[in-house]
């Protein structure tokens, strides 16, 4: 989870950094109208403001409040109302009210965001070096909890906005030129044996990508690249939302609940589909990696195809011949695109892996040790980034998780299938 120790003669990088992501999440909350701090549109999603105040209730938590001579919290009531999950540190305002919160106001979520910053780079500044090399690790930590919430701030906010019969525009697009037809399927084959996983180099990593073990694997073949748009419109078109022979038993009954019929964000009108995006409404490009559906679609489309999702295992080690490369945040086109050539970026990939731990895997000990472990249970592992993952924030060995029925985050999925025998 926290890497490998911080060198001594990285204080002043340490710092960079830290105001480089700190900066980022302000930047992506510039285009918003006031108003837009405060939606929630269910509760899976939080606001823009509990975003920038919930990372900012990390560092002052984790690293302010242990670290700092007569420490003395911002607001006596912050920690309350910006906690996430964590059990340890006490009770919390609850998730789904979140949008309730009108105070305190953006403006002071702003000064509590500069008083913590401001004491966050004086103590690395100032802190000896035997305390830097205490802290500096949970600084880290915190980083890269701020740019999963960069993530969840764009995702969640594209929720809300989709919601809205204006279909509100978060930002202009960067130019897209649709490619006329997507590049050969081809099928990446894997020899059975066993091979190590997980996270085993320096540099930052959470804690449920270690520790590394052996794994054995079937042979196996995966696709060189994501399902397009127009491949899952047609199994869309072939009825495949109303054939319960393609779907797991709880995937026809999340289905029926919710009356899916396509992906999250796509509308027909007549015969033509479109899909929102966080640049506004589009036509749907049939060449794109198709995008915002659920576990249970994405295994659907994969039994309909003749072919089956990927093991979290069996993704890893296709990905490790691959360069982290692809449509990220950094890119700015904040929707998938075709991009031959790349393994990770555009969508999360599905994989049939449950979120469990690694053989050996121990929490940290503390509240800390929240920030992963609880949720081995009832979740899905995802692997690669999608175009709104920061550049950088990628690894062959990260995993995301979310429950089976999720569709707002940027998901969707590769092929794989046994080897022939």
């Amino acid at each position: 989870m926290l890497g490998s120790p911080l060198k001594l003669t990285d204080r002043t990088a340490l710092a960079a950094r830290f105001r480089a992501v700190r900066a980022e999440t302000e930047r992506l909350c510039a285009p918003l109208a006031i108003e837009d701090y405060q939606l929630q549109s269910m509760p899976d999603c939080s606001p823009p403001k509990w975003h920038l105040a919930h990372t900012t209730w990390f560092f002052e938590t984790f690293v302010l409040a242990e670290h700092v001579p007569d420490f003395r919290p911002f607001h006596p009531q912050f920690g309350y109302l910006f906690n996430s999950y964590y059990d340890a540190l006490g009770d919390r305002w609850p998730r789904s009210d979140r949008g309730l919160l009108s105070r305190p106001t953006v403006s002071e979520v702003t000064a509590y965001r500069r008083n913590t910053d401001e004491r966050t780079i004086a103590l690395i500044t100032a802190a000896d070096d035997q305390t830097l090399n205490t802290f500096a690790p949970l600084v880290e930590l915190g980083l890269n909890h701020e740019q999963q919430h960069q993530e969840l701030l764009l995702t969640d906010l594209k929720h809300a906005f989709g919601l809205n019969p204006l279909r509100p525009v978060y930002t202009a697009p960067t130019e897209i030129v649709p490619r006329g037809t997507a590049p050969v399927l081809r099928w990446e084959s894997h020899a059975p044996g066993v091979r190590q996983i997980g996270h085993q180099c320096e540099g930052f990593a959470f804690d449920n990508e270690g520790p590394a073990h052996n794994a054995y694997v079937n042979g196996f073949e995966i696709a060189s690249r994501l399902v397009s748009a127009g491949e899952f419109l047609g199994f869309v078109e072939a009825g495949g939302y109303d054939r319960p022979e393609y779907w797991l038993s709880d995937g026809w009954a999340a289905r029926q609940r919710y009356n899916w019929t396509a992906p999250l964000y796509w509308e027909r009108n007549g015969l033509a589909w479109s899909v929102f995006t966080l640049c506004g409404m589009r036509a749907l490009d049939p060449v794109e990696p198709v995008c915002h559906i659920s576990y249970y679609e994405a295994d659907a489309y994969a039994r309909w195809a003749g072919a089956r999702l990927p093991t979290e295992v069996e993704w890893e080690i296709e990905a490790r011949q691959w360069e982290v490369n692809g449509n990220f945040l950094d890119s700015n086109r904040l929707h998938p695109v075709n991009d031959e050539g790349a393994f990770y970026g555009n969508v999360w990939v599905w994989t049939s892996s449950p979120y469990t731990a690694y053989p050996g895997y121990r929490p940290a000990p503390g509240a800390v040790g929240e920030y992963n472990g609880k949720f081995m249970c009832n979740q899905m592992v995802l692997r690669g980034g999608s175009c709104v993952t920061p550049f950088g924030h990628v690894r062959p060995t990260y995993r995301n998780f979310f429950p089976p029925d999720a569709r707002w985050q940027f998901s969707g999925l590769r092929l794989a299938k046994d080897a022939p025998a």
